[in-house]
């Protein structure tokens, strides 16, 4: 059934869990349910936005004027097997750690260095979400979605979603125009392993490592460095990690030899933004109700009932003083909503 609510408290559909509001929360199941709420005089006549577990969004006003929408589709489904990989379809719905425990159980590989990571499917291919060395374009195969305009559904290859670094066409040239409802990924029966980002490996235990060992390994470095949704709310990583020249890092690398990086390719690094703050003093301070996190720089909570002006002053305090130091500017990697 299609779940309408008006004046709907939000704090509990986003994981920043800052006391804001929305006109109007719609919540649908099928992707013939999304279909009849596009036609509909409600959809037609107000600004709307498809939210999924509220992981990646800063509601920057305490009401959301328009409607939120959010997929409930569910399932997790065997599309087509070979001996040495198997695709997989799950809906938008799906709440992404649930998905990748379960192509872990099933021996699948691919998604697990992407445990623990918060939100839900559809997300995951707008997004194209990321950690330890592995993006989720990696693995997914095709997405589907329907057109909001025409209501119908089509299916998008990998290549066609033009993957960047916590991108893609519906991100960008194509915000708003597609719905995702499913995922289709591609995972494999003899999995490759990918250790060697950050202090992963170190971590690990011997040379016989399963994908079972990388998954409880990531969840356990992202519980010592990532506050649970009990303790504070946030919206995990806030900011991206710089990609620059490699002239650039090599004239910093001279005044400041720690920085670490990654090669990007033979022209670019991405910088660490977690370390550029840190460096910049910012580790624990805080402004009205937000705060930088002391375990983890690259995180921003919500400390003591914060406001959504606290949050975006906070983060423009810090873009400007890692810009004033250092000539490189960091970007959130969460989408503020008006």
């Amino acid at each position: 059934m299609i779940k309408i609510e008006e004046n709907y408290f939000i704090k509990d559909r986003h994981t920043f869990r800052i006391p804001v509001y929305t006109k109007w929360f719609v919540e649908y199941e099928t992707v013939e349910e999304l279909v009849t709420l596009l036609q509909s005089d409600l959809l037609r006549e107000h600004t709307f936005f498809p939210i999924g577990g509220g992981s990646n969004l800063l509601f920057v006003k305490e009401m959301y004027n328009g409607v939120l929408l959010h997929s409930a589709i569910q399932g997790m489904a065997v599309s087509e097997e070979t001996d040495t990989e198997v695709l997989v379809e799950i809906g938008a719905g799906v709440v992404w750690d649930d998905f990748v425990a379960w192509t872990v159980s099933n021996g699948w590989g691919g998604a697990e260095n992407l445990s623990y990571i918060p939100g839900e499917v559809g997300a995951s291919a707008i997004q194209n979400i990321g950690a330890y060395g592995v993006e989720v374009k990696d693995i997914i195969h095709e997405v589907k979605a329907v057109d909001v305009e025409t209501c119908e559904s089509r299916t998008f290859r990998n290549a066609e979603c033009r993957y960047g670094y916590r991108s893609s066409v519906f991100k960008h040239d194509w915000k708003g125009r597609y719905i995702v409802t499913s995922v289709v990924y591609r995972l494999q029966k003899s999995p490759e392993l990918h250790l060697d980002y950050g202090n992963l490996r170190a971590s690990l235990p011997g040379d016989d490592i399963s994908i079972a060992d990388v998954r409880k390994v990531v969840i356990e470095i992202r519980r010592s460095k990532l506050p649970e949704p009990d303790e504070y709310g946030s919206a995990g990583s806030f900011f991206m990690n710089p990609v620059i020249s490699t002239e650039q890092y090599e004239k910093l690398k001279s005044s400041y030899p720690d920085m670490p990086h990654y090669v990007v390719d033979d022209m670019h690094v991405k910088v660490p933004a977690g370390w550029l703050i840190d460096r910049c003093g910012w580790k624990g301070k805080s402004f009205g109700g937000a705060a930088v996190y002391e375990k983890q720089c690259l995180v921003l909570i919500n400390k003591n009932n914060a406001k959504p002006n606290d949050v975006v002053a906070l983060a423009e305090m810090i873009r400007k003083s890692v810009s004033d130091t250092y000539g490189i500017v960091i970007n959130p990697e969460v989408n503020y909503i008006e």
